[in-house]
């Protein structure tokens, strides 16, 4: 990362309201930590539905226990990721009148325009640096990304 990367990361992390972030690649670690209240997030679970009343003439019958199918797994091995190279706000288009700059099943080349990252009102585009087909798109439009986070998986040609 070089200064100018970091001041907007500073930046971000003090409008966004987050307490402390962490970004570690191979030659280099940054911490940066904010003193500000720490945000306090509630969840409420609903009340479990009490067992239904068996009357004593019935008696009960044993259930037998049932496996969870396991949903199928996809193997993306073969596929390469194309990872968001910075915190910021997906977009999968300029605008949103406009087309996506990429969708499932187009062929894309090394330098394509592929998504935008909006951080700190900055629109960057991200360039691919693969050549092959969209398989997957992994991340909703208009979401928020982190660093390092996987955008789209690509077969390659």
């Amino acid at each position: 990362m070089d200064i100018k990367q970091i001041q907007e990361l500073i930046k971000f992390v003090s409008r966004s309201g987050v307490n402390e972030v962490a970004i570690e690649q191979e030659n280099f670690k940054i911490t940066i930590k904010t003193n500000q209240a720490p945000t306090i997030v509630q969840a409420t679970v609903p009340a479990q539905i009490a067992p239904a009343v068996v009357p004593a003439a019935a008696a009960p019958q044993p259930i037998a226990p049932t496996e969870p199918k396991a949903a199928p797994v996809e193997d993306t091995s073969k596929y390469i990721t194309i990872k968001s190279p910075m915190i910021g706000t997906f977009y999968r288009s300029a605008s949103p009148e406009k087309p996506a700059f990429a969708n499932v099943g187009d062929e894309i080349a090394s330098g394509k325009v592929v998504c935008i990252i909006e951080a700190m009102k900055l629109f960057n585009e991200i360039e691919s640096e693969v050549s092959g087909r969209i398989v997957k798109v992994l991340v909703e439009n208009a979401s928020p990304v982190e660093y390092d986070q996987p955008l789209f998986l690509v077969e390659p040609i």
